[in-house]
């Protein structure tokens, strides 16, 4: 077992924290709002820290979940942030979905002052966190990321290491690609379902065990023909995802041009009221 602290405790951090303690892990937590961190005390019997830096101290790993890369920082190298109180040996392991240049700088200031940087990108949404069934895809050194991965396990059914720092990051960059694609599909297919007179469900059930088959459409396809788009990951967080994955092309040259169009469709159900909506609601735009 092993000392943990968890600084984020959002719709995925408050999960998986939960199993870090399930599992036997001692755990401190932080978050920004203290309500938070406290309510998660009270329900889990851990500990709350008031700055990050104070949670970090006597680690041996430090996770970590919050928005975007200025929040990582703040709460990495900023005023009071964990890297000040990290000790020699000990790991940070950054689950946020950020750029893989905040994931690099950070790994580079880990190693200058002698502890490990792992970044760590998860995929799953808030369902794959309760449940402690998340995908991580993670960066870093391979020695670094053997201390982690077990640790990991608490809430993940697939960890696996992809390349040097920053790898975790574009992985889940890919990630959200195809995510994007196949939402935007079964939207469409549903929409023309409807406009033909068919059963959505019975087609659904149909194609769902052919060639078409996916998670989305296994998870997403009933609720979507429901008009029901409270189902996790929101429109504005995949807006803040996509944002990243179009910047990295721009900078390594990959041609995007379904992603990039599924990001301005997604602007417009930000524009319908919908950016707190799951992703799913790419529907909602074809339809009066």
């Amino acid at each position: 077992m092993a000392k943990v602290a968890f600084l984020g405790l959002g719709v995925m951090g408050y999960p998986m924290a939960g199993h870090l303690k399930a599992k036997g892990h001692d755990v401190t937590v932080y978050n920004r709002s203290p309500e938070k961190a406290q309510k998660w005390v009270a329900q889990h019997a851990g500990v709350y820290a008031p700055t990050p830096a104070q949670a970090a101290e006597g680690q041996e790993i430090v996770f970590c979940c919050v928005g975007n890369d200025d929040d990582l920082r703040s709460v990495t190298t900023g005023e009071g942030g964990a890297f000040a109180a990290m000790g020699k040996g000990t790991v940070f392991v950054d689950h946020t979905t950020a750029s893989a240049n905040v994931a690099r700088e950070l790994d580079a200031a880990a190693t200058a002052a002698g502890f490990g940087f792992i970044d760590a990108p998860v995929s799953g949404g808030q369902a794959g966190a309760e449940n402690g069934v998340l995908t991580v895809m993670c960066g870093g050194d391979p020695a670094v990321y053997a201390k982690v991965e077990p640790v990991i396990a608490s809430f993940a059914r697939m960890c696996r290491l992809m390349g040097p720092a920053g790898s975790g990051q574009l992985t889940k960059m890919v990630n959200q690609i195809c995510i994007a694609g196949l939402v935007q599909g079964l939207s469409e297919g549903v929409h023309f379902a409807k406009r033909a007179g068919l059963d959505v469900e019975a087609m659904l059930e149909v194609i769902s065990k052919g060639a078409a088959g996916s998670w989305q459409m296994e998870n997403r396809g009933k609720t979507m023909n429901a008009d029901k788009f409270d189902f996790g990951f929101a429109v504005d967080w995949m807006r803040k995802d996509l944002g990243i994955v179009l910047d990295e092309a721009r900078n390594n040259g990959a041609r995007l041009p379904v992603t990039a169009l599924v990001d301005q469709f997604y602007a417009d159900v930000q524009k319908l009221g919908g950016g707190r909506w799951d992703t799913s609601s790419l529907l909602k735009r074809l339809e009066p």
